[in-house]
Order: C-alpha cells, then sequence, then structure tokens
C-alpha cells in the first residue's frame, strides 16, 4: 500500500464509509417503500408489483455494491489496498478515487471485459 499516502488512504477510507452510509440509509428507505402498498384496483396492484421488482432489483445491486465497500475497508485494514487482484500491480490513486471498490487495474479490468464480450 505504499505508493498510497496516509492521507490518500484516510480520504478513500472517508469515501468509502461515507457511500456506504448514504447506501444503508436508502436500502431503509427502498425496503419501506417495497413493501408497503396495497392498491385498490387491478391496475394499480399491477403497477406496485412493478415498482416492487424493481425495488428489489435495486435493493440487490445496493447489498453487492455494500459487500464491495466492506471487502474494500478490510484491504485497507489489511494494507492491501489498492494492489491488482489479478497481477498485483498497484492500482492508481486517480483510479481509486473515481472507483474506491476497484480490485484490478486498467489493463486487468480491460481484458476481464473483452473476454466477457
Amino acid at each position: 500500500m505504499n505508493h498510497l499516502t496516509p492521507q490518500q488512504i484516510e480520504e478513500l477510507k472517508q469515501m468509502l464509509i461515507e457511500w456506504k452510509n448514504r447506501i444503508i440509509e436508502d436500502t431503509k428507505a427502498q425496503t419501506g417503500e417495497a413493501l408497503s402498498f396495497e392498491g385498490s384496483d387491478e391496475m394499480e396492484r399491477a403497477e406496485a408489483e412493478t415498482n416492487r421488482i424493481i425495488t428489489l432489483r435495486t435493493l440487490d445491486r445496493e447489498r453487492k455494491l455494500l459487500k464491495k465497500i466492506e471487502n474494500t475497508l478490510l484491504k485497507i485494514e489489511y494494507g492491501v489496498y489498492g494492489i491488482c487482484e489479478s497481477c498485483g500491480a498497484q492500482i492508481p490513486y486517480e483510479r481509486l478515487k473515481a472507483r474506491p471498490v476497484a480490485s484490478l487495474c486498467i489493463n486487468c479490468k480491460l481484458k476481464q471485459e473483452e473476454e466477457e464480450e
């Protein structure tokens, strides 16, 4: 982790903590919305069900993102944050600032995306 200064690490850690807290608050609000509608007619119930499905998908994405954030905070704690999980290269600060949960350097990320196509 020596390619990042202590100030950079602290800044990124605070970004992650704030992001995590925001997601938790949003999730609480969305969970209440997903569970709290009873329409009076069939059309309203169908619309509510569609909205509920969308909300549940969003909640699932946010759950996965929370897990990434938690894993990233653990990497900071263990001193291995900012190291590419594929090749072991240092991930530049600029990339981490743009995407604090990045676990791959840009070259490995591009390679991964090419393989997925």
